[in-house]
């Protein structure tokens, strides 16, 4: 029953069609970024414009085939940098999860916008990529010029562990929930290996993504990016000891005082149906000097794949704002 509804889920009909579209698009520009440690960080480049975008993933875990299809806009009239963090995809999977850090992200972040020389970027980021961006902007303001947050994570820990997963539990009954407990528990046996940890990922993204999308039966075939796309290897160790490991380091974070130094003109986009708590949210906009707030109908995590016709035409005339 589950792989039968698996194989039917729109979500994974949604991935063959980002296959066929990444296909048929110029082909990207393809390397790595060798870090001060000596780390490789995978990156991909879209576009050719002048203006230079760093694309940043969430997770942290997961990897830049997360935000790549449905960025795609991005590159008709900007240069996109996108990469896979230390810890996930195809960049290098530690052995040591000291490495596996918030300070360690930040160095990694400042190796990417200085391999491709760029002396100020604008940064686009989806999910924790918002934490990591920000982080940035604070130990380097000088290095960003504008951001745009799209579902971001708040700029406090505060109580947003626990309102975000009552949320998300929420919006699942006890089968899906003991489903996507059993595809996870299967993407973490090493034992298995190859193409299992691929549709293991498949199954649990399949039921994880429904709580996290306003309206699931229309948006999910309009979802691009492939979550389950990249080296297997990568998608596992990622999702089992990056998050953690990362997000741990955070401790109890507040970067709200540290945000009034930054002075990059920020957009933060976040769906009114999301699991992260918009009041949170909103303080992104209260705390950095330089925001505003786009709050989008009809939409929640995914909001760029939900409401393309609202928020990319809002992004492009923020980007392009001198």
């Amino acid at each position: 029953m589950f792989k039968s509804l698996i194989r039917r889920t729109p979500f994974v009909l949604a991935i063959v069609a980002a296959a066929t579209v990444h296909a048929q698009s110029p082909a990207p520009r393809e390397g790595f970024v060798i870090t001060p440690d000596s780390a490789r960080l995978f990156y991909r480049v879209i576009g050719s414009a002048p203006d230079t975008i760093i694309a940043i993933h969430g997770g942290p875990g997961v990897d830049l085939e997360s935000i790549y299809g449905d960025f795609m806009p991005l590159a008709n009239r900007h240069t996109v940098i996108f990469y896979d963090q230390r810890g996930a995809g195809r960049s290098s999977l530690p052995t040591d999860d000291a490495r596996l850090t918030a300070t360690q992200q930040v160095l990694d972040l400042d190796a990417v916008r200085t391999h491709f020389r760029l002396s100020a970027v604008a940064l686009v980021a989806h999910s924790y990529g918002p934490l990591l961006a920000a982080t940035y902007a604070i130990a380097h303001p000088d290095a960003v010029s504008r951001m745009v947050f799209f579902g971001p994570v708040p700029p406090r820990r505060g109580e947003f562990s626990q309102r975000f997963g009552r949320s998300i539990t929420s919006r699942l009954d006890s089968t899906q929930r003991r489903m996507m407990s059993e595809a996870n528990r299967r993407l973490a046996d090493t034992t298995r290996g190859g193409e299992s940890v691929r549709q293991a990922c498949r199954e649990y993204w399949a039921l994880a993504m429904l709580p996290r999308l306003a309206e699931p039966a229309r948006t999910l075939p309009l979802i691009k990016s492939d979550l389950c796309g990249s080296d297997v290897r990568g998608i596992r160790y990622g999702l089992t000891r990056t998050n953690s490991a990362v997000m741990g380091s955070y401790g109890d974070w507040d970067l709200r005082a540290q945000l009034a130094g930054v002075q990059a003109r920020t957009l933060v986009v976040h769906g009114e149906a999301e699991s992260i708590p918009m009041d949170l949210v909103e303080e992104w906009a209260t705390a950095l000097p330089r925001a505003t707030m786009l709050k989008v109908p009809r939409a929640a995590h995914f909001v760029y794949a939900e409401r393309p016709e609202l928020v990319w035409p809002a992004v492009e005339k923020f980007l392009a704002e001198r």
